[in-house]
């Protein structure tokens, strides 16, 4: 292992592996890296600019950037994403940007580099974003020294399970999980890693056969899919180990590569804050075990803090994560106590997903929650429109305006931070108290006491619109009839008298239901539309339902004078 700031030092022998090329196989020699980083070091230091945000995809390309910036006393910043409305936000934090292709333009002039020395300062600043619980992306402030007593730690921990293989990863290297497993531990430890992002299964499973002894750096979602590649089982050669970070791995799926392979993925907790913080192996424990060096405690309030040598500096940081701590030092997870959530390795703050729905012109308010689902969570949004919002829904849909709203947000998230669920009402489920409690927002995703799911809602003058989803459990498909399950009429009519009472209140005192009429059978799974007329003078709600643009059934409420 050479500290991070010696990478360039004498010690370290010239003809060491950096990288593995994916195109070729060719192996990419600490020689190789020291002259790149060296050219662009000479290229970078004559430019005024002294913070340089990196947009590079390619491993090696920004491993060379990284380092280049270091030699010339410059400072590396590494967004979170490289999305055009995120970056703008991000304007005031750097004065120029490095991308792939700058990288790719620039010469390799070796004449006098092998004179030339690379120095880095142990305690180079760098700084990388994740979200804040404000809403806000935060800048996280770090120095070399701290990855560097990262790296030592990885090492200490692992480095004689992973010995000589090569890293592949599936993960970016613009987050700490990547950058750390997929660049800096390698680097440090004379070990190659592939250039290649492995994000599709089957090529994967290439990379794995033709670079030979290999570590899978990799997240829960991703290791989740790649249970079900076909040949999964009889991987050749097996990699010493997969890791995981970015949230917890399902148990089936854990347990289901301890199956095949001997071991469960070694599983890594931490942050952009503190580094890593703990690891487990779920076919051996559930809890968390601290890593080599770092000391965990529980506040009073439940809150898990941590003293770490990867934090730099000597006190105790405060985390917003729950934990139960036991006996031995370990622990498990309960909860956040902000409202910051991961998926897929990355993490997002569901306050900044509200405020950047509101700046859209058909937002009146929104709110979103983490939603559980088989393999993965996923973000739910409940958005409440505003009039131009209403009027869209009415001309384009559901859809269509779900996919409006999740372009707007692309400009500032990943595409898998956004909402992947939508509804649309009049108003957010605030109580009585004024407070918008989280599960009457998780509610608003599932089917309602009455049987159906409101996907949205609307309202203009004494005319109301739903979109409503039958669920295929239906208690009421049961016997109505066997073999051909149709929703029964007096269901229909129900619903409907339900959803006027909720905003037409004279509707709770129904006299009768009159002109009734039932033109087309619903089935399970179908998404009814339902307009509601409400005629005051007449003392009637006239109902209609509508299914693919043909109506299925009709009538009038009518209600008691003076109710």
């Amino acid at each position: 292992m050479n500290p991070l700031h010696e990478l360039f030092s004498a010690r370290r022998d010239a003809r060491t592996p950096v990288s593995r090329d994916h195109t070729t196989d060719a192996v990419i020699t600490h020689a190789a890296f020291r002259a790149r980083v060296a050219s662009l070091a000479l290229q970078l230091r004559e430019e005024p600019a002294r913070r340089y945000a990196l947009l590079i995809d390619d491993p090696f390309d920004f491993a060379c950037a990284l380092f280049a910036l270091f030699a010339c006393g410059k400072t590396p910043v590494i967004p979170a994403s490289s999305a055009p409305g995120y970056l703008a936000d991000l304007a005031d934090a750097y004065d120029a940007v490095l991308t792939d292709a700058d990288i790719a333009a620039a010469t390799v002039d070796t004449r006098g580099l092998e004179t030339l020395a690379l120095r880095v300062d142990p305690r180079a600043p760098l700084t990388l974003y994740t979200s804040g619980s404000s809403g806000a992306p935060k800048p996280i402030n770090k120095t070399l020294a701290q990855f560097d007593a990262e790296v030592h730690t990885l090492e200490r921990d692992w480095g004689a399970l992973i010995g000589d293989a090569t890293m592949l990863a599936s993960v970016p290297h613009r987050h700490i999980y990547g950058l750390l497993f997929r660049i800096l531990w390698p680097l440090a430890a004379g070990r190659a890693f592939d250039r290649a992002l492995c994000v599709e299964p089957q090529h994967t499973q290439t990379r794995i056969a033709r670079c030979g002894a290999t570590i899978m750096v990799s997240s829960p979602a991703q290791l989740a899919r790649w249970t079900e590649l076909a040949g999964f089982a009889s991987l050749t050669p097996v990699p010493r180990a997969f890791f995981s970070s970015g949230g917890p791995l399902e148990t089936d799926t854990a347990l289901q590569y301890a199956d095949v392979f001997g071991h469960a993925p070694v599983e890594i907790y931490g942050s952009t804050e503190t580094g890593g913080i703990a690891w487990r192996r779920q076919n051996e424990t559930p809890a968390w075990r601290p890593v080599s060096g770092v000391a965990v405690r529980r506040a009073d309030d439940g809150a898990l803090e941590v003293r770490s040598p990867h934090l730099g500096h000597d006190g105790w940081h405060r985390t917003d994560d729950a934990i139960a701590l036991d006996a031995n030092g370990h622990f498990t997870l309960e909860g956040r106590l902000d409202r910051v959530v991961k998926l897929d390795g990355k993490r997002v703050s569901l306050p900044e997903l509200e405020a950047r729905l509101t700046l859209h012109a058909y937002v009146a308010a929104a709110s979103v929650v983490p939603l559980a689902g088989a393999t993965r969570e996923r973000i739910g949004a409940v958005i409440a429109l505003t009039d131009a919002g209403r009027a869209a829904l009415d001309d384009i849909g559901r859809v269509a305006l779900a996919k409006i709203l999740r372009r707007h947000l692309a400009a500032y998230f990943d595409v898998v931070l956004l909402p992947r669920f939508w509804r649309f009402r009049i108003a957010l489920p605030f109580d009585a108290r004024g407070k918008l409690p989280v599960k009457a927002v998780a509610a608003a995703f599932g089917p309602r006491a009455e049987g159906f799911e409101l996907l949205a809602e609307s309202r203009e003058g004494d005319t109301l619109r739903y979109e409503l989803r039958v669920p295929p459990s239906l208690d009421h498909f049961a016997g109505h009839f066997p073999g051909l399950p149709i929703l029964p009429g007096v269901v229909q009519v129900d619903w409907a008298i339900r959803l006027a009472s909720e905003h037409i209140a004279a509707a709770r005192a129904m006299e009768s239901v009159d002109r009734l009429k039932f033109m087309a059978p619903v089935p399970p799974g179908a998404v009814l539309e339902l307009r509601l007329a409400h005629d005051a003078t007449r003392r009637r709600v006239q109902f209609a339902y509508r299914m693919n643009g043909r109506e299925c059934a009709s009538g009038a409420i009518v209600y008691r004078e003076n109710a």
